[in-house]
């Protein structure tokens, strides 16, 4: 298995991500910011952050695949999310969870950041995912 993920003891273990992943692989994957829009560019979940957060990883794991990669290869994840507070996690996790099974995205997560940032290129995108993978 090319990638390993992780949290050690000592480290902070409440957390919906594990803090380390370990790679043994010899090829890189790396998923641009996906957002929530269909292939044709329709916005998915306009004004909803679960919706969209869960949109943006079914398009995440559309180019992992694309890569002849899935989550289970992931390394890192980093989420944009418009407009953060601490009291969006709830929502946030939502999104994440409503997907997960659908698109094998193991919880808790790959290590992680969320980014809160003023606002993403279009008024109507809440959230924006990275991914980095490594293929053996």
């Amino acid at each position: 298995m090319p990638v390993q993920h992780f949290t050690p003891e000592g480290m902070l273990q409440a957390v919906p991500y594990h803090h380390v992943a370990v790679g043994t692989g010899t090829k890189q994957v790396h998923v641009s910011g996906q957002i929530a829009r269909r292939a044709d560019g329709t916005p998915v979940a306009p004004g909803d952050l679960p919706g969209q957060v869960a949109q943006a990883l079914r398009n995440t794991s559309l180019g992992l695949a694309g890569a002849g990669a899935s989550f289970t290869d992931v390394l890192r994840l980093t989420f944009y999310v418009t407009r953060w507070s601490p009291e969006k996690i709830g929502d946030f996790m939502a999104g994440v969870e409503a997907v997960a099974d659908e698109i094998g995205l193991q919880l808790p997560m790959p290590p992680a950041s969320l980014i809160g940032v003023d606002h993403l290129f279009e008024p109507d995108v809440l959230v924006e995912v990275e991914a980095t993978a490594l293929l053996g």
